[in-house]
């Protein structure tokens, strides 16, 4: 999907950046929750997933919020009224009359009261992880305070995105340093902290009786910030609201089962689902595996070896953030990652082997590129199948791929030596294997 350009709509004296996405059938207006960057969502495949499937059935029409991202550093904090008015502001721009908001998290509260107070301007209403009234869903006063702290102590690194709102991302590397990005460039940790607090004091409660547009209400059922409990309240109270309970405990929308989301609102819009076919990408496919682990655990007992085995794993973590890896998921002793290019891989797989060897730990690694379908928390694919036979076949301290990523690199300044041609288990025709030089 290509980038959209990125224009302003001015709200008052404050011009709030927008994109618009596809041109669908219906206006659907995207309200963002905490902080938001037009731009950097269109480096998380997560993110662009989600514009993907709910562009193909929408004019999709996404903004910041005043105060963060690529709109205007506004003085003061808003209000919700403003931030509703910045809403209207969008829609006046794009020329859209009539539209259904999807509000995630806070964007919920304003999507609420533009609802109740532009009926005639509010196809429908989808809610996403949305509350009420702060207090009673998301943080206790009592609470609020330690939440502060936490976002003057680590905003910018990563941890409020992943620990607080993606807990199922924390381990991943690469998600870290983009979610450090991410809070670095939607708000300053003032601009968070401020509005952190605006937030404590939302209360859309008395309005909620109001709203007489359709309603969808969609909740994960281990939210781990707002209580599922406030998702039901609200599908209580608003007259003929639909109440979805997920399953999942990631509160970042683009964390979880996109499709299952993106499913559930298309129909609640449309009428029907579209099918989709499985996210398929070029990827070079890593798996690494400590040599003799059993015989290691078996020598050091299940309190060392689980020790040195943390200190491993953290190790290889930070090569993969280092060379730009993504972490799929530990396979007791090894990894399975994927890169978007080979020649990091190939290096990432050589430092991984140097980085751990004084720990007393030997690693071998096998590498395959190939077409590789991406589920919520896997891969699969026969390239997958393929990089885990080369691995099996590498020896101690080995850096061993197929033809393919050789094939890829040419040019880098890596080198290799020929292992010859191998039946892989499962394969019907035979693999050209190359060793990386140390």
């Amino acid at each position: 999907m290509d980038v959209p350009e990125t224009r302003y709509a001015k709200s008052g004296d404050v011009r709030v950046a927008y994109q618009v996405i596809s041109s669908g059938p219906l206006d659907l207006v995207f309200v963002p929750g905490f902080v938001s960057n037009l731009d950097l969502m269109w480096e998380n495949p997560a993110a662009v997933r989600i514009n993907t499937r709910l562009s193909a059935f929408s004019r999709l029409i996404r903004f910041d919020k005043r105060g963060t991202g690529l709109s205007d550093r506004a003085f003061g904090v808003p209000t919700l009224e403003e931030r509703m008015d910045d809403v209207r502001a969008v829609m006046d721009a794009v020329g859209s009359e009539c539209a259904a908001l999807l509000g995630i998290f806070e964007g919920g509260a304003m999507s609420m009261l533009f609802a109740a107070t532009y009926p005639e301007r509010t196809h429908a209403l989808a809610l996403y992880g949305a509350y009420a009234h702060y207090p009673t869903w998301v943080l206790s006063p009592d609470n609020l305070e330690t939440s502060i702290e936490m976002i003057d102590r680590c905003w910018g690194t990563g941890a409020i995105a992943l620990e607080v709102f993606a807990p199922g991302q924390a381990a991943d590397a690469a998600s870290r340093l983009y979610w450090g990005r991410f809070e670095r460039l939607s708000a300053s940790p003032s601009a968070a902290i401020a509005l952190q607090r605006m937030n404590s004091e939302i209360d859309v409660r008395h309005i909620l009786r109001s709203i007489r547009v359709p309603t969808l209400v969609l909740h994960q059922s281990r939210d781990p910030r707002v209580d599922a409990a406030a998702g039901r309240f609200l599908a209580s109270q608003i007259s003929g609201a639909r109440y979805i309970e997920l399953p999942g405990s990631d509160y970042l929308p683009m964390a979880g089962d996109t499709d299952c989301l993106a499913d559930e609102i298309e129909e609640f819009l449309t009428g029907s689902r579209t099918p989709t076919e499985p996210d398929r990408v070029l990827a070079t496919v890593l798996f690494t595996d400590i040599v003799d682990s059993t015989r290691r655990a078996a020598e050091l007992g299940d309190r060392a070896w689980r020790a040195l085995l943390d200190r491993h794993n953290e190790a290889v973590r930070q090569e993969l953030g280092r060379f730009r890896g993504r972490e799929v998921k530990t396979l007791g002793d090894g990894f399975l990652a994927t890169f978007d290019g080979p020649a990091r891989a190939v290096r990432c797989a050589s430092s991984i082997i140097e980085r751990v060897r004084p720990l007393g730990i030997e690693v071998r690694s096998g590498l395959h590129t190939g077409e590789i379908e991406i589920q919520r928390d896997d891969v699969a694919g026969i390239a997958v199948h393929i990089a885990a036979r080369v691995a099996e076949l590498a020896g101690s301290r080995e850096v061993l791929v197929s033809s393919t990523v050789r094939d890829l690199v040419a040019g880098s300044g890596l080198r290799f030596h020929d292992r010859g041609s191998r039946t892989l288990r499962g394969l019907p025709e035979p693999l050209r294997l190359f060793a990386a030089e140390a």
